[in-house]
């Protein structure tokens, strides 16, 4: 069999074995499924120009399908993050979180829900999310580049309701002033703490929390499925950073 360098060790593919608890005979190795999807994400190749190595391109995207569906691929990654924050020293609900978003190009197909970015010039969608102090994902939401952060924000924030006891406090930038401070603090109970730049700062310097989900949009970019926004549905999107999250935290688990 072809390796590849996306390829999950052993000790990697064991940990997603005992979250999927299936000891069932199939002709394709469930750990040869994850091995081309990961390697899809990685290169950002079509679903039917997968190497011949691996499953049958549409094999491997009846696993995705059915997995993105059930909402394993979700139940994975929050196992995964927990044991992350466990390993690190931290308990699992964090008491504190950071929110931002970025805007993508959509492909040439475009898909459904899109928009242009006028501050940004971007023709596309946003991906919103919000990460642990650790940039550990907590939430992410893909939506249309036009709607603007504030506006966006409270149904994003609202993806946290009854998840994490601990949490208090949200970080967020100037983009997130006004009226949404008073309603995640009516709402939810939470604080939404704005970090700004100084207006003297003439100098590149790192904002205290704020570079947090920034180092996190960093990480995404190692994934050239993520370098633009190829999915035809925003759900298919948000599945692919979720898997993009769980492979970085594969590597933070076993190291």
């Amino acid at each position: 069999m072809q390796t590849y360098p996306t390829n999950l060790t052993e000790n990697q593919w064991k940990v997603i074995e005992n979250i999927l608890n299936d000891n069932r005979k199939r002709k394709h190795d469930l750990k040869e499924i994850w091995n081309a999807i990961f390697y899809l994400l990685k290169t950002g190749c079509q679903w039917r120009m997968l190497p011949f190595h691996f499953a049958p391109w549409n094999t491997v995207y009846y696993y995705y399908r059915q997995w993105k569906n059930n909402g394993l691929i979700e139940e994975i990654h929050e196992v995964l993050r927990n044991m992350a924050r466990k390993i690190s020293g931290k308990k699992e609900s964090p008491s504190a979180a950071c929110i931002d978003s970025r805007s993508v190009k959509t492909s040439r197909s475009g898909g459904v829900c899109r928009g242009v970015d006028g501050g940004k010039k971007v023709k596309g969608r946003k991906q919103h999310i919000i990460t642990d102090t650790l940039g550990l994902l907590l939430v992410v939401v893909v939506h249309a580049a036009n709607i603007h952060d504030s506006q966006s924000a409270l149904d994003v924030i609202s993806r946290l309701k009854g998840r994490f006891e601990r949490l208090s406090k949200i970080f967020a930038d100037g983009g997130y002033r006004g009226e949404l401070i008073e309603n995640v603090k009516r709402l939810y109970g939470w604080m939404i703490e704005i970090v700004l730049r100084s207006d003297h700062q003439k100098t590149f310097k790192v904002l205290p929390k704020r570079w947090v989900v920034e180092r996190t949009f960093a990480w995404f970019e190692s994934y050239r499925r993520l370098s633009k926004d190829y999915e035809y549905l925003t759900d298919t999107s948000e599945t692919m950073i979720q898997l993009a999250m769980i492979r970085l935290m594969l590597n933070r688990i076993e190291k």
